[in-house]
């Protein structure tokens, strides 16, 4: 399995309007794409990370090349609510432990 992390900052007073846009636009488009096993969204302050999980390498690197990817990306960078420059790496995943594996969504009102 790979995991795929994107990181980015926010304007943090637009933190709301990034979560929306990530429950809203970019979860699906993740679902949709072919080898996508989950995602992870994370925040501290203004940094932002979105782990994404693949079945194998072929299939992340995919996703650079997916027409809706793009087009989530071009919608995401005309927000304005990015900050500084993102970053992306791409690591095999040796192992992991889920201490509860009831799988969760979240939703923002």
């Amino acid at each position: 399995m790979i995991a795929r992390i994107w990181r980015t900052q926010i304007d943090e007073t637009r933190a709301d309007d990034y979560r929306r846009f990530a429950h809203v636009k970019s979860l699906p488009m993740f679902r949709a794409q072919p080898g996508f096993v989950g995602v992870l969204f994370a925040a501290n302050l203004a940094e932002r990370a979105v782990i994404t999980l693949w079945r194998d390498i072929a299939s992340a690197q995919r996703l650079d090349q997916s027409e809706t990817y793009k087009s989530t990306v071009a919608e995401i960078e005309a927000t304005g609510f990015l900050r500084g420059e993102s970053s992306v790496e791409v690591l095999e995943l040796e192992g992991f432990f889920l201490e509860d594996a009831t799988a969760r969504s979240w939703e923002v009102s």
